[in-house]
Parts: C-alpha cells; structure tokens; sequence
C-alpha cells in the first residue's frame, strides 16, 4: 500500500475509535452484561462435574436381591386399587439397622397431598423411623441427603428436617449450583443476579406446592430445574450393607404413584454408599462411612446374580449400550414416567427394524398433584413411536402417576435377564449430568425369584392380567400434532421445562 494511503487511513481508524468511546455508557454496560451472560451460559453448561459423578461402578456378586412394585390399578368396576411394598421395605429396613442409615431422597415431604385426600403420610412415617433409631441407638450415623426443594430452596420453613437435625441426624440439603446448568437461558441470567440474595421464609406470591406465601426469590429460583433426583437407601445388618433403589419418592403426594425398586446385599451396597458420600462431598461435607469396613472387593465376579451401581451419564450410556445389543428375536420392555432423549428414541426405532420385540409402557402426563397436564410430552415422543410400528401402551392412570424408570432386555433362554430401575427418567435432564441420579442393573438367570417377579411384573402391566386394568391401548391418548410435536423438541433441547 503507497505511504500516503497509509497516513488517510491511519486518522480514519482514530476517528472510529474515539467514536466507539463515546458510546452511551448504557450500551457499554449492556456489551458488558452480553459479554459476562454468554459466559457464564457457556461455562456453565460445560464446566467439569464434581469428583465422583457420572460413574459405572464394577458388576458386584450381589445376594438377597428382591424386585418390589407399588402398583396403582382399576378394576372393571372402575374401582381404584393399590399394592403397596416399596416404603414398607424402606420402613422395615431403617427400623433393623444397626450401625449406619444413610438415605439419599428427592422428595421428603408433605407439600401438594394431605392425608384425608387418600394419600399416605409417607414423609412423617420416614421421618419418625428415623427419629425411633436415634433414640433407640443414640451412637449410629444416620444421614440424610435430601433436596432443597423441600424447603423451596429456603423460601419456606421445615420443622421436620430441622427435627433431624436437633437429635444429631446429619441433614445435607445437596448443593445444587456446583451442577450444571440444564436450563442455561434463565439459569445464566440468575447466577448473574438473584442467587447473591439468597432466600428466606415468607413473603407474598402464592406458594406453588402449598399454602404459606413464598417470596420472588423463590419464584426466580424454580426455572433453574435441577436436582437431586435420587431415591437410595443404605444401612447395615448383620455386619453387611443392605441397599434400596427405588423410582419412588418418600412424598405424601407421590404415595399412589406406582413405582418399582430393588433391595440386595453385597458390594454393590458399598458402591452405592460411595455414590452417596460423593453427594455430601459436593456440598461440602467429608463424611466417614467407615471406608475401610465397607470397601468392595477389587477382583471381578464370576456370580450368576449381580448388581452394578450407575449414576448420571452412565446410566445414558449403559442403557444405549443395551438397546443397540438387543438382537433380532429378543425382548425389550420398557416402562417410563418420562421417555424424550433423542438418541434413546432413535435407538428404540432401530431396534424395533431389525427385529427386536419392543413393548413400551408410558404414563400419559395427564395429572400432576391435582392438576391437568397436556400430555408433553410423552404423546408426541408416542406418536412417533407408533408411527414407525413399536407397539406402546398408556398407563391407566387415575389422578396418580405411572412413575416407572425401568428397562428390560431378555435374550434367549440361556442368556441372563438384564434389568435396570431406579431415578432417572429417560430424559436430556436426567442422563446427560445435570440432574443426580442413581440407577442399578441386576444380571440374574431367568428363573431367579427377582426376575420372574419382574417379568411377571411387566406382563400384568401390558395385558391387564388377573381383571386388573392397568393399561391402555395407543389411541385412548393418541395426540399427532405437529405444532405440539415441536414444542417437545423445543423445551427438551433448551431445558425449557420440567422433564
């Protein structure tokens, strides 16, 4: 370029800087709060979990391995049934530990369902065990690692848990802004301004799951969606672990929900237990589950009857893992409160194309503690299901929430049953490591006593066996709307909602 092109050009450069820097000052801030938004957005949505999520622990020799259903049904009267075992279990098994309770919940509370409406007080009566065992044996650890939304995220008091916490129970309410963010276009705006106000008691908008007011705070912090979703118990007997998994929360509203949950013993109990320490260990505890005592084997097991402890994302790739497995001429069931991840949808169809037998069972998303839903968005994720031939049933439900997370592969005779349950619905938000969850997979010959329960189980659901009506054909929910379609694609890829 000749010399004196170069000295116009230089001022002219000048000029629009000096420009720029006479910017309105509200511009400049606005740039700025563009600048720190986007950054936060993206860091958040990708920053590194913290130690000990996301893992698939061994396959464990597991022992005394039970399947347990809480069912919901009408008969042909239209009367409403139920078969309760899960929180019994539960129940029994707080009352007979030893040394150790520690349980890891979501929902333990009395919010949305009062007891003359026919619901069970299933949170007083965990609450009360747990308070029985302090006193009965005043030295044991017991621990409970609940959710923040059972206080509203602060914004409403609980004189349950901070009974706990005046008998010596160790109450961690799981810190929940170390996760990433499932929800980043409200979540990255909120990180940057309400969460340094924190929360408190009170205030005067309605209260979402109650009746005491609650303040704007509360409010701002609800879009967040995000949890601790997961449903686990650990205690000690007789010098071992014995565990509980369950899709079902100790919530009075939840009590008619059905739901399915497996106890065992063995390692894998200690694996569990090591999940849980990794929760407390995120919102800033160090708890000593007498590591030494309970730390699995390291040799791998030749056991016909295992267990294997997943959690996040692990419990994504396990189960794509299977579906892509299952060949032509065997079996997948599938039951799900919510089914929306893309690629397990995919994987299903093309499962279904080469053969596999496919029966997928789904609550409707018609109720939601008292209130109609619309159906997103398990009718659109059923509508294309159906319409490439995978043959799906509805549960019957009644004002009650089909609450399954359960998948089941059978291959031929000689193969093993391989059956996962536990928290995590099939969902962006629940696998790909913004929520916690907790999953197991038992591995068992056919013909043992959890696996015929389990199949078993799944047939009575499909085909309303024993004048139980527990399901409903595709067209009794049939909605093939476009526009509602899109809409799901929309909320599941933005974490614009609540599943």
């Amino acid at each position: 370029m000749p010399k004196d092109t170069l000295n116009k050009a230089q001022p002219a450069k000048t000029i629009a800087f000096m420009q720029l820097l006479q910017l309105h000052p509200m511009a400049w801030l606005i740039g700025i709060l563009l600048i720190v938004y986007s950054g936060t957005f993206v860091w958040h949505v990708h920053k590194p979990l913290p130690c000990g999520l996301d893992t698939g622990y061994p396959q464990r020799a597991a022992n005394d391995v039970d399947f347990l259903v809480d069912s919901t049904w009408l008969d042909a009267d239209g009367q409403q049934h139920q078969r309760s075992e899960i929180f019994d279990t539960l129940l029994a098994l707080i009352d007979n530990a030893e040394q150790l309770i520690v349980l890891e919940m979501f929902l333990i509370n009395d919010f949305a369902g009062r007891t003359d409406d026919g619901y069970r007080a299933l949170s007083g009566q965990v609450f009360e065990r747990l308070l029985a065992r302090r006193q009965a044996r005043p030295d044991m650890q017991i621990v409970l690692i609940t959710d923040p939304f059972n206080r509203l995220y602060g914004g409403v008091e609980s004189d349950r848990l901070d009974a706990l916490k005046d008998a010596g129970i160790n109450v961690i309410e799981t810190d929940l802004t170390v996760l990433r963010d499932s929800n980043p276009l409200w979540s990255a705006a909120w990180r940057m301004c309400c969460q340094w106000f924190g929360n408190s008691p009170g205030g005067w908008l309605p209260n979402p799951v109650g009746d005491n007011p609650v303040s704007l705070r509360t409010w701002l912090t609800l879009p967040n969606f995000k949890a601790n979703h997961r449903k686990a118990l650990v205690v000690d007997q007789a010098g071992q672990l014995r565990a509980w998994v369950s899709s079902g929360n100790a919530h009075d509203a939840s009590s008619r929900h059905s739901n399915v949950a497996l106890t065992f013993s063995g390692a894998a109990a200690a694996d569990l237990l090591a999940s849980m320490r990794a929760t407390a260990m995120l919102s800033g505890q160090v708890p000593n589950y007498w590591p030494n005592q309970w730390t699995p084997p390291r040799e791998p097991t030749t056991s016909r009857t295992t267990i294997q402890v997943l959690t996040e994302a692990a419990i994504r790739d396990a189960a794509l893992k299977r579906i892509e497995r299952a060949a032509s001429g065997d079996r997948l069931d599938v039951a799900m409160f919510y089914l929306t991840h893309r690629e397990l949808i995919e994987a299903l169809i093309q499962a279904h194309q080469r053969g596999v037998g496919l029966r997928i069972l789904l609550d409707p998303n018609e109720d939601a503690f008292g209130r109609k839903k619309n159906g997103i968005p398990n009718r659109q994720v059923a509508s294309e299901l159906h319409a490439a031939g995978v043959p799906l049933r509805w549960c019957n439900t009644s004002g009650e929430q089909c609450h399954f997370k359960h998948m089941l592969h059978r291959g031929s005779d000689d193969q093993p049953v391989w059956l996962m349950l536990g928290s995590a619905n099939f969902t962006r938000r629940n696998l790909d490591n913004y929520n916690l969850e907790t999953q197991v997979i038992l591995q068992t010959d056919p013909e043992h006593p959890a696996a015929q329960r389990a199949l078993a189980f799944f047939d009575q659901q499909w085909k309303n066996t024993g004048e139980r009506l527990h399901s409903l054909p595709y067209e009794a929910y049939a909605d093939e709307s476009a526009l509602h379609y899109w809409r799901y694609r929309l909320m599941e890829a933005s974490g614009l909602s609540t599943f």
